[in-house]
């Protein structure tokens, strides 16, 4: 896996790959007390996520569960790459873009 290849050119195996690795190198900074770089090791798995989700299963218009967050849900308006835009259902937020990886579809 080359290391200047972008996320939308890899294939499954290599996104798992990166994913693991993001996944890895977080777990290391928790261990170590660093609680910004983990954020950012999490944020980065959970975009590589996002391209292994089929965007075609996502509905435009349809409310769904996120994943890791207990009776929140989002009502997806469009979805652009690997982000579903929308609104948060109960919050009074304007619009805002969610990684695909966070939709609960099944």
């Amino acid at each position: 896996m080359s290391e200047d290849k972008k996320l939308i050119e890899m294939n499954t195996y290599e996104l798992q790959q990166v994913v693991s690795n993001y996944r890895e190198k977080a777990r290391k900074a928790e261990m170590m007390g660093i609680v910004n770089e983990y954020e950012v090791w999490q944020r980065k798995a959970l975009i590589a996520e996002s391209y292994l989700v089929d965007t075609n299963q996502i509905e435009i218009g349809k409310v769904y569960a996120l994943i890791g967050a207990e009776k929140q849900y989002f009502k997806v308006e469009r979805i652009k790459g690997v982000f579903a835009w929308g609104f948060r259902l109960g919050s009074n937020l304007s619009e805002e873009g969610i990684p695909v990886a966070l939709l609960q579809l099944k």
